[in-house]
């Protein structure tokens, strides 16, 4: 199995939920962490509780959805890490709403979150790993992405297209050494599926954030030879 220690890695949504269980996990592993964000002060304390761990830890305040902060937020990760060998895609905003009575401006907002900000936060990551000839990305789907359901068009919409990004990408990528996965969780007692309701974060029934964080730690273990390109997540109870 790969050891992880001193492996330099940047997650997006870093600050809470799924991301923050994301970099506890791989600071244990002895990973230097960048997370972003857009709360500085949840940032803030997610970098304190990280730098605990005995690993390396800044982070970025910026909306994956701003190509241009993203250009300047991840500029300023990689130049905190000195160098980058993972990206964790995990920033993402949800809602409900039926197809017509949704807002076209919320609609859009979802899919340039979850697809375009993906896609941004790539494009500025990627030049990095192929220069090093080797790296990992992760992009965090859902199982909203393989089945479409009613009053979620836009977030399975998003999600979706993130599916379809990744396989591209790693089709393009794989002869350079670089790994990329998507990972489709169901439901996860995140802050996001908290606070609009989806669970009540039931710990005998519902996903943990710490349960998928080991999946991801997982993946990134595996020996180089090998490449996981696809796993869903599920609960045995729900």
């Amino acid at each position: 199995m790969t050891d992880l220690k001193n492996k330099k890695a940047i997650i997006t949504g870093g600050s809470r939920g799924i991301g923050k269980a994301i970099a506890t996990a791989l600071a244990r592993e002895g990973v230097h962490i960048a997370i972003t964000g857009r709360n500085e002060k949840n940032l803030q304390e997610a970098a304190t509780e990280l730098k605990a761990l005995g690993t390396e830890v800044s982070y970025a305040q910026f909306d994956v959805s701003d190509y241009a902060a993203v250009q300047e937020g991840i500029r300023t990760c990689i130049d905190n890490l000195g160098s980058i060998d993972i990206l964790i895609n995990n920033a993402g905003i949800a809602a409900f709403g039926s197809f017509i009575e949704m807002d076209v401006a919320q609609w859009s907002r979802i899919v340039q979150t979850n697809l375009l900000g993906m896609y941004y936060v790539t494009k500025e990551v990627l030049p990095h790993l192929l220069d090093k000839n080797e790296g990992d990305i992760i992009n965090i789907s859902s199982t909203a992405g393989l089945n479409g359901n009613a009053n979620v068009s836009a977030y399975s919409a998003s999600k979706f297209g993130v599916i379809g990004m990744s396989q591209s990408l790693m089709k393009e990528v794989r002869k350079h050494n670089i790994r990329v996965c998507t990972l489709t969780p169901s439901t996860v007692a995140s802050d996001m599926s908290l606070e609009l309701g989806i669970t009540d974060g039931d710990t005998n029934k519902v996903l943990q954030p710490e349960d998928f964080a080991e999946l991801v730690v997982a993946n990134l273990r595996l020996p180089r030879r090998a490449m996981l390109t696809h796993a869903s997540l599920w609960s045995t109870n729900s």
